[in-house]
Formats: structure tokens, sequence, C-alpha cells
């Protein structure tokens, strides 16, 4: 307390931290008494130091035949231990600055165990990554375990905070995990609006619904998650998996909607692996990886093989002000990244558009030299290289889960009244194209601290 009787915001913030650990699990350390923030911390150091995170598996079943097609590692602390649920677990690490090495171990331990039961060839293993640690380290001790384990089908699971988080560490790091052989789950499908806008960038392999598609009455919005996962599933062939599958209704709404694939207490509840592996039905199939786009920038991605056109920054500015009204048709399901060349061009009127545009979609980014990372309330950003060929370009594109649409062009260097100067440009409303012109996009922005 101060000299006035206020909590510091500091020790505040450690007090409900402790409550809320507390609340988790009625354990108590050995001292019999609840656990003060000291000693959370020391039983972290010593689940860590120790090494002492135990997974569970939960199946995931072939909703058809009843069958085991993979399982999910779900990580547990020491039994007994104020941090053996993860709600208690992964919140303390990350107070303490540990969240990284937690997350390497958790990831280690499963798949070791899974690989000492001795499971089918072909068995899928499902891991859970967390976003703050994808760029960090892993600990030498810990490399062996996490080389792609060989019998197994292995794929990390995100959630859409991931890639609207860490985007360019987050889409470099996929392309990494792919190469040596692990597959992408989309994680909490229809739990937020963005995860349904950033699929196509992800292209993941399994897209994983939120357990309350399966459990609420149907609704508009359902139906219209529904549909988009299933237009994806139609683009790419990726696997649907249900959660929260608790009685045989929600099994049958489940198949409803496409999911071939569940978890949830109905068919099996998080324990060891069975010794003796009753797998019988094939787990996801792993997608082609999504090819690199053609160049570094949206227009040497799009140009190639489209008539390219050459007109003023009228006439272009028009057609981005057309591309800008689709995206606010499409609300919460659209993503919209926009390179302006320099950010003395996002001026106060776009400002304003762009902020309105970030308050009904999902994901939008404004691109430029000199941009700072929050250009715009709501709005992501990065400053750009003058040396970044992105910065000769001026781009538009829009993304939604039934929507694609870009404008590419390349300044000509005109000199003159800005209005009158000339660009090469196209549009495509071709959505691989489209898809492809975003990642190069999404690849440059800047991560949140």
């Amino acid at each position: 307390m101060d000299a006035c009787g206020l909590q510091d915001p500091a020790a505040r913030a450690d007090s409900l931290l402790v409550e809320f650990v507390a609340a988790q699990s009625p354990a108590r350390l050995e001292s019999g008494t609840r656990a003060t923030w000291p000693e959370l911390e020391s039983e972290l150091g010593r689940v860590l130091d120790e090494r002492l995170v135990t997974p569970v598996f939960q199946p995931l079943v072939d909703l058809d035949s009843r069958r085991v097609a993979a399982y999910e590692a779900l990580a547990r602390g020491p039994a007994g231990s104020p941090l053996e649920q993860p709600a208690a677990l992964f919140p303390v690490a990350r107070e303490a600055g540990r969240l990284a090495e937690l997350d390497y171990l958790c990831r280690a331990r499963a798949v070791s165990m899974a690989m000492d039961a001795e499971p089918p060839d072909g068995t899928g293993l499902f891991v859970n990554v967390e976003p703050a640690t994808l760029s960090d380290p892993c600990p030498a001790d810990l490399l062996d375990d996490l080389e792609p384990p060989i019998g197994l089908r292995p794929f990390i699971e995100i959630t859409e905070r991931a890639l609207t988080a860490r985007p360019a560490e987050l889409l470099g790091e996929l392309a990494r995990m792919r190469e040596l052989g692990w597959g992408v789950a989309l994680d909490d499908v229809g739990a937020d609006s963005r995860s349904l806008a950033l699929m196509p960038l992800l292209r993941p392999d399994v897209i994983k619904l939120d357990l309350r598609l399966v459990q609420d009455r149907p609704t508009a919005e359902i139906a219209e998650i529904v549909n988009a996962v299933l237009a994806e599933r139609e683009r790419t062939g990726a696997t649907i998996v249900a959660e929260g599958i608790e009685t045989e209704e929600h099994l049958c709404t489940a198949q409803a909607m496409g999911a071939t694939l569940g978890q949830g207490w109905l068919l099996g509840r998080p324990g060891p692996l069975p010794d003796t592996s009753v797998l019988a039905a094939p787990a996801p199939k792993l997608l082609s990886a999504p090819l690199a786009p053609a160049g570094a920038t949206p227009f040497e991605t799009v140009s190639p093989g489209r008539d390219v056109r050459r007109a003023d920054k009228r006439l272009l500015l028009a057609m981005s002000l057309h591309l800008e009204r689709q995206a606010a048709q499409v609300g919460a399901g659209a993503i919209i990244l926009s390179a302006f060349q320099q950010a003395d061009r996002f001026t106060p009127a776009t400002v304003r558009r762009y902020e309105r545009l970030a308050a009904s979609s999902s994901f939008v980014v404004a691109l430029g030299v000199g941009m700072p990372a929050r250009p715009a309330r709501g709005v992501r950003g990065a400053r750009l290289d003058r040396s970044d060929p992105l910065c000769g370009e001026w781009s538009v594109v829009v993304l939604g889960p039934h929507f694609a649409g870009a404008l590419v062009a390349v300044d000509l260097g005109d000199d003159g009244p800005d209005m009158r100067r000339r660009f090469d440009y196209t549009v495509t409303y071709e959505r691989q194209a489209v898809v492809d012109a975003a990642r190069t996009l999404a690849a440059r922005v800047e991560r949140l601290a």
C-alpha cells in the first residue's frame, strides 16, 4: 500500500493472479497454505527446471465409425500442485517471463510421451502452440524431442490471435514447420470472427470448430460461420473437426456442419495413451503446402499473365475506394491490407476511412515508409525500408470468406501534380492470386509489443 492506502498496480496485478490461480485449483503447497506469488513463482521454477509437465491425451474420433483417428496432447503440471491445471500454469509462466520455456516443454513432452507409447504408424498428434513464443529459441535439451516424430502425423494448433499479434513471425514459422512435416490446425474457429477472415492466409490442414457451434441453438451467425468453413473446405480439402461433443445430438449437429472428426466427453476424455492403441481411422491428411507467392510484392505476384493497364492516380483512387466499400459490405469476416508507399499518403481522410473499416472488419493493415505499428485506431502497420520494392507500389487487397479482390499498381515515377501521377496497374478477383498478394503484405506487418 502507498501512503494513501492505495495498492501499487504491480502488487494489485500479483494479487489478482494469485487469486485466479487459487480459484483454479484447491491444492495447497506443502506449507499447507494458499500459494502466494513468491510460492507460485518458486513452484513454476521447480516445474520447469525438473521438466515436470505431463500431458494427457484426448482422442479425435471419426464420427461415422467412432474409431480413434488422432490424439490432442493437453498439458498438466504435477498432481496436487497449484499449477496442475493449464488455466493456472500458463498465466503464471506468462507473468514470470518463462512462457516460451513452458510452451517448448509442453510440446517436447507431448511428442516424447506419444513416441514412448509406440502408436501405429500414421497416428495423428495435435499439440498447442502459444503465439507469443514463436520467435523465441528452444532450450537445447528439448531440441531432439521437437524433431518431427517418425511414424506420427503431427499438427500444431494455433488460434487467430497468433496471426493478428505476430503476422510475419507466424507465417514464416508455419512455412518452416510445414517443410519439416508438421500440419497446421486452426483452433476455436467461430469463437472469433477473425479466425474466418484469416483462414486463407494460414491455409490450415485442419479446421477445428469451436464447441459453441455444436452446443448452441442454430442462429444466423452460426450459419454464416458454417458456410465460410464449408467454402474453405471445398477450396482446399481441409479436414473439419468439431469440439465439445457431449451428447448424441451434438454429434449429429457436428456431422450436419461438415465435421468428419470430433472431440468431446461423449467420444473420449483426456487420459494416458493406451498401451495398445485402438487407432483404426485414418488421421487427417496433410494438404500440399501453399506455394510461396510468385513475387515479393503484390504487383510482382499478381501481374504476370494478366492485362496491365496504365492510369493516373485519379482513376486508381476511385477504384481503391470501390474496393474499400466492398470490404465494408463483407463486414466482420474481411481483412484489408493496403500499401501506400509513404506514410504521408495515409492522409487524415484515409485514416478516418480505415478506422471505420477497422471497426467492422477483422484485420486492417496499412504499410508505407515511416508508417508506425499503429497508424490509426484498430489498424496495423509496418515501417518499410526505403529499399523495399513495395515502396514503389500502391496496393489494396480485400479478402473475405466469399469475396476476394485486389488492385495492385506500380508507380512510374512521374513528377508534377499528385493526382496526375501515372501507374501501371491490374485488378484481379481470382481468389488464389488475392491470397498470395495478401501474404506478401502480411509478412511485413510489425508485431505488437
